[in-house]
């Protein structure tokens, strides 16, 4: 499905987000492993989260409700009787891995075309480590990922990389050890399940290492507690009109409700470093996880920043919405220690150099990151690769384009931000429907 955006004034208003993704997917594991049923509300409704619901209710979960408000009940995980289906959810597929492999059967995980191209090699080391069995296509490299699950046996890890996904992954499959695991984190990477474990009153521990990095050791075996759980609104999501509101002088815009975990939100720090006018407003703690509003004006002219490697894995995802800050700033900006784009829903740092260059603007490849150049970008068509975040990305850079701008692909939008397109209108956004019919 296409998509047109109109150039039109600065954005302003107030905005709020959908449930966090990443959130809601550690909620509907949870209410699989845990004795008393789990309650969620404020879910996010996106593709991403149906999938892992369906994948719960696939092993014997009892869901009731669905979108923003569920329960989920599991008085005991069952074979599934298909193949499980993550669709295009990096994070419901490692994460479940580490929960069938401490089942006594044999599961299948796969997804659609572009998860079966993401890797899970680093998921499969660690739980081979602990007893289970696990196969996957291309050397097990890649989905379909197969396990057969064992009594597990707690083990010391270092993680290659700085991966919340794998680091949850064995942290969920340690909650059957019979011991200690311990996990060596080496450089900041998402925190959400370690706080919601700990919520759930598991023995967690977590200590500061170097670089940003971290210890956590869990002792097993232990079943998390259910409970109610209200999920903060996704930063991630928020991003993009954040980043379109610091690069367009004039713009104001309030995002109410949104989580603040200082692991997710490197994004803010740079578009401070950037000029950009950041204000925090009503902080406060929900289920162990800072929330608050956050109000960004566009204040004048962003200045070029190089944000620093060790600051990548705490903006990962927001590393599109950077680099439409970055397309405005005055000079060259540049983002490294983010090789981890290249195996996300697409290569995101090689989409955002190709599109940036197609609309007139200096963009180069790095090999783990990206540099742009400061400029005023023309009208054009975006190639969004079936990614909703370089969908999401270009659509606010739209608003201050030269021309009409249109991608080619929106479909997966609603993997995360079903209503992106209604937020965006609300705060000012000139869209049409690829045929030059606007909305406001």
């Amino acid at each position: 499905m296409k998509l047109t955006v109109h150039p039109g004034r600065p954005l302003a208003g107030r905005v709020s987000p959908p449930g966090d993704k990443s959130i809601t997917h550690r909620a509907i594991l949870l209410g699989l492993l845990a004795p008393e049923p789990v309650e969620v509300r404020g879910a996010n409704p996106g593709a991403d989260c149906a999938a892992t619901l369906a994948c719960a209710r696939a092993l014997g979960a009892d869901v009731a409700g669905g979108g923003e408000s569920f329960t989920v009940r599991c008085a005991a995980i069952a074979e599934p009787g298909a193949v499980l289906d993550c669709a295009n959810s990096g994070t419901a597929l490692r994460l479940l891995a580490g929960v069938l492999a401490a089942q006594p059967f044999h599961s299948v995980l796969t997804g659609d075309e572009s998860l079966v191209r993401r890797p899970v090699d680093r998921v499969i080391a660690p739980l081979r480590r602990m007893g289970a069995s696990l196969w996957a296509r291309g050397g097990d490299r890649f989905p379909p990922l197969s396990i057969r699950g064992a009594a597990l046996s707690p083990i010391e890890y270092r993680l290659p990389v700085a991966s919340a996904q794998v680091a949850s992954c064995i942290l969920l499959a340690a909650l059957a050890a019979n011991g200690e695991t311990v996990i060596q984190i080496p450089g900041p990477a998402r925190d959400h399940t370690e706080r919601m474990l700990r919520g759930a009153g598991v023995p967690i521990e977590t200590w500061e290492g170097d670089a940003g990095g971290r210890t956590v050791r869990l002792a097993g075996p232990a079943r998390p507690r259910g409970g109610r759980f209200a999920i903060p609104g996704d930063f991630s999501a928020a991003a993009f009109f954040l980043a379109a509101a610091a690069a367009t002088p004039g713009s104001d815009v309030t995002v109410t409700g949104v989580g603040l975990n200082p692991l997710r939100t490197g994004l803010l720090d740079v578009l401070e470093r950037m000029g950009a006018d950041v204000t925090r407003e009503n902080v406060r703690e929900e289920m162990g996880e800072p929330v608050g509003d956050l109000r960004v004006r566009g204040a004048g002219a962003l200045r070029a920043f190089d944000v620093p490697a060790e600051w990548a894995p705490r903006m990962i995802d927001e590393a599109p919405a950077w680099a439409i800050a970055a397309s405005a700033a005055r000079g060259t900006s540049r983002l490294r220690g983010a090789a981890e784009l290249r195996v996300k829903e697409s290569d995101r740092i090689a989409l955002l150099a190709r599109n940036l260059a197609r609309l007139g603007l200096e963009a180069r490849e790095l090999p783990d990151g990206l540099e742009v150049t400061g400029g005023s970008p023309a009208g054009g068509t975006v190639e969004t690769g079936g990614d909703h975040r370089i969908a999401m990305a270009f659509a606010v850079l739209g608003a201050r384009a030269r021309g009409p701008l249109t991608l080619d692909d929106t479909r997966n939008i609603a993997t995360s931000y079903p209503g992106f397109a209604a937020a965006y209108a609300a705060l000012g956004g000139e869209l049409g429907d690829g045929a030059g019919v606007r909305a406001r």
